[in-house]
């Protein structure tokens, strides 16, 4: 019977993969950039810049969400969305750890 070693890590090896696992789709980065480029952003306006259906773009949103790299305020019927700088800041600083750890850079 198969069962998860996720034990055998720590909290911080564990966000740490989750977080790389949800920049992993380019999509996610660009929305990430849009994001920063325009401060906050409607659903839609994400959308028109992607080559992506609304649905498509919705369930990226989720995962950025999920982790809190983003923050997602209801306003009406749509929701506007924005970076979280603090959550990204925390990635950046444990991802420099990371490779500072791993390389002589």
């Amino acid at each position: 019977m198969a069962f998860s070693k996720k034990s055998e890590f720590t909290k911080e090896d564990i966000w740490l993969a989750d977080i790389a696992k949800v920049l992993s789709h380019p999509a996610r980065i660009r929305i990430l950039k849009l994001l920063n480029s325009m401060d906050s952003c409607m659903v839609g306006n994400i959308v028109d810049q992607l080559p992506l259906s609304q649905s498509t773009v919705s369930q990226h949103l989720k995962e950025l969400k999920r982790l809190d790299l983003i923050e997602g305020e209801i306003d009406g019927p749509k929701v506007c969305y924005c970076i979280n700088s603090k959550t990204l800041a925390r990635a950046k600083k444990e991802l420099d750890k990371l490779f500072s750890l791993i390389c002589n850079c």
